[in-house]
């Protein structure tokens, strides 16, 4: 994960790390109804496919405040910034990140191939870890609750 981040930050480098996390976050909260309708999530599941502006999914200035522990006014401020930059836009629902953004923001081939990358290699490390998928994550924190919590004995 530390990669990815490092990653776009790197790309990003024009920009406050700040305000690539916000842009990061209304990112992920426009495609939330596209993720969970199958059908959608087949039609824009390519790394070519862009979501159109109209089936994104607005975010508020409020929930970005409580989701990134931000103080309103900070999120108020920067988004106002990338609303001048014409990275974020307004619609009835919220805020979204718009899909002709000069910077494409949700549309670079070469940062997604990267993660692409860096998440092939996660998961690579952790199946030599032995965590093959979440049921191995259960096993794993509810053995060392065990371990944590030895007995006396009597």
């Amino acid at each position: 994960m530390l990669f990815s981040i490092s990653e776009m930050f790197r790309h990003y480098d024009e920009f406050d790390p700040l305000d690539l996390l916000i842009v990061h976050a209304i990112l992920n909260a426009n495609v939330i109804n596209v993720m969970n309708d199958p059908s959608l999530d087949e039609q824009f599941s390519s790394i070519h496919a862009v979501e159109p502006d109209v089936i994104k999914q607005g975010v508020s200035r409020a929930a970005l405040s409580r989701f990134l522990s931000l103080p309103l006014e900070t999120v108020r401020r920067r988004v106002a910034g990338l609303k001048r930059r014409k990275i974020l836009a307004e619609t009835k629902a919220g805020l979204i990140v718009t899909e002709q953004n000069l910077f494409r923001f949700g549309n670079n081939h070469e940062l997604q191939k990267t993660n692409m990358l860096l998440l092939t290699k996660l998961l690579r490390d952790l199946k030599r870890s032995g965590i093959n998928g979440p049921d191995d994550l259960r096993a794993s924190k509810e053995t060392s609750k065990g371990a944590a919590s030895p007995r006396k004995a009597k």
